[in-house]
Parts: structure tokens; sequence; C-alpha cells
């Protein structure tokens, strides 16, 4: 059975279907009594607006789209339901997908043709599109990018400061007394945007502390992926002289890391402190518990989804690079289990 129409609330208010669909859409003022009969009315008669015929009349769907490289990488998944939050709160409903990293993926969704005209706007995390292809992208859908990807404020653009974020990780280790310290992540080629600036940071830190890095000590990763961590551990342990400390670029390749350490006897942190990026759940229930550098996902996603909103609106301003803030989470990987602790 249909539910009641705005016809039906007016009749029961005794007012003009004008004067009730003000009242639920805000549309004009309406005096304190009047708001108050029509919303007598609307409650006793349990009305529900139209969102699709509503949103369709604005020309919009009411719906936006998250698309990002994996959704089985914690940090995607955490990141989605603050996203998924933060814009509930406008009434908006979030679709997500995933691009496996694909160059050829991500510049279907810019295309004319893209599933991504059926939203109103698209927040996109991509690893190999150029600011160019976005210039010359097909559809006019509104976007604002995530991640590191670097776009030189061509576009609205949500990123934590990943330099600043690795040199605090790299400076906590040194501050421990440990002078070995090694780095599992870095990604040399031209989508490693991430990696390269986590390797900066990382470098930074050993200057700042007025000490060389011992290259062999970086080891390259293709993803961030648990088993390349392990796999990268068990090369570094292999060295004459292997590490006392190591940042690994997420918390992913840290947990690979520890279990490898774990398998080859050392004990964490005694033999070897371990400190991650991204504070994903898995983290602080790992054995041990893992050093991190959390990024403020909650903060990401209400500053891209708000940026995303004005853009749709028309109330955006220039496209601006925003960076979101991040902090050092000490646990016992790094420092071990502290007194009376169960």
């Amino acid at each position: 059975m249909a539910g009641p129409t705005l016809r039906d609330v007016a009749r029961r208010a005794n007012v003009s279907i004008r004067t009730v669909s003000n009242v639920v859409n805000g549309y004009a003022p309406v005096s304190a009594e009047l708001r108050a009969r029509v919303q007598a009315a609307l409650d006793e008669m349990d009305y529900r607006p139209n969102l699709i015929a509503r949103n369709l009349k604005q020309g919009r769907t009411g719906m936006i789209a998250l698309v990002v490289p994996e959704l089985d990488v914690p940090y995607f998944a955490e990141l989605a339901r603050e996203v998924i939050t933060a814009a509930r709160a406008h009434g908006y409903v979030v679709m997500v997908d995933q691009t496996d990293g694909d160059g050829e993926r991500e510049r279907e969704l810019l295309g004319r043709d893209s599933r991504a005209t059926m939203f109103d706007g698209l927040l996109l995390s991509p690893l190999t599109i150029s600011a160019e292809e976005l210039r010359s992208r097909g559809n006019r859908v509104p976007i604002v990018l995530l991640g590191e990807h670097l776009f030189n404020g061509s576009f609205h653009h949500i990123a934590i400061d990943n330099v600043a974020a690795a040199r605090d990780a790299t400076e906590h280790l040194l501050s421990l007394g440990r002078r070995r310290v090694a780095a599992i992540g870095d990604q040399p080629y031209s989508t490693g945007q991430t990696a390269q600036l986590r390797t900066v940071g990382y470098r930074q830190a050993h200057t700042r502390a007025g000490l060389d890095v011992d290259e062999r000590l970086i080891v390259p990763t293709a993803n961030f992926h648990r088993r390349l961590g392990a796999e990268a551990m068990q090369h570094l342990l292999a060295l004459p002289e292997p590490p006392d400390a190591v940042f690994c670029y997420n918390d992913l390749l840290a947990l690979g890391a520890m279990r490898a350490l774990t398998r080859a006897g050392r004990h964490i942190p005694d033999d070897v402190a371990v400190v991650g990026l991204d504070d994903i759940e898995e983290g602080q229930y790992s054995t041990p518990s893992l050093t991190t550098v959390a990024p403020h996902k909650a903060e990401i996603a209400r500053t891209a989804v708000d940026t995303l909103l004005g853009l749709i609106n028309g109330s955006a301003v220039q496209p601006a690079e925003i960076v979101t803030s991040h902090r050092l989470v000490v646990r016992e990987s790094t420092v071990g289990e502290a007194p009376g602790r169960p």
C-alpha cells in the first residue's frame, strides 16, 4: 500500500500542499504555528518523503562513489566505513568499488560512458592515472582524489604528510638507540609515489640524527601485502649485519615481518623493533601489539565528503592539496610490554 502523500498531509493539517512542501523541504519560512501543525500531521501519518523523486527533480541521485585500489587491504576497508558514516550524515548513500590498481580500470572510470556518471560525485584513490588524463577526462562528474599520488594542486586532493609520517616512525626507532634501522616497502617505479615519499622521510630521520643510511637495509616490495613483508624480513635477517629495527611502509608489511621474525626465533622488540603505518585494527591485537603511525581516517573521510559535496553544490573553493593529521601510536613491538599490563 502506498504511503501518505503531501495532499493527504495537507488535508489532515488543514493547510495547503505548498505549505506542507515548504515544511518538508525547508524551502521557505513558515510560521511556528503552521510548522507545528504540519509536523504533527506528518508524525501522525508516518509520512516519508520520496527521496528518489526529490533527487531526480534536483538533477541528482543522492549517491556518491568511493573507488579504492583494494578492498581487502584493511586500511581501505576502514576508510570506507568512515566515508559511509560521513556521507550518511548528509543524507548520501555511498557505493564502493575497487580498481585492483589497474590503470585501464582507472581510466575507464573517467570515460564519458563510465558508470561513474550514475553518481553525483566520485572519491577516487588512484595509482596510475596522470593529472593530464584527469584534466582531459570524458565525464564531468565532480571528483576528489585520495591518497598520495601527486597532482600539484590541480585537483581537490586529500592525503596525510607521508614524509613526516615516515620520519616520525623512523625517529621513534632511532630514539630507542637502534642504529641499524631497515625500511620495507620502497617502490622506485612511477606509480610508487606513496612509498617514495615514505623513503624520503626515512632518510630525513637519519640525516637529522647524523647517521648514514645503509642502502642494503632498504628493501623494495611490489605491493604492501603481508607475504612480501615476511619475505623482505627474511632477506634482511640473512645479511651479514642484520637490522635491529625495521620501519614497514604499512601495517600489513609489518605484520608479515613480525611473523618472519618470530619464525626465525628473534624476539620483538628486544632483538628487532618494528613500526608500521596505517593503524589498522589488526595491529592492536597482534602479538606483540604493533607500534604504528595512525592517519586520522575519520578526518580524511569527513574532509573528502565535505569537499565533494561542496563541488556538487557549487560552493567549493579552488582546488587544493589538503593535508590531514597523523600521530605515532606506541605499542609493544617497539617498547615491550608495560609493567602490570595483563
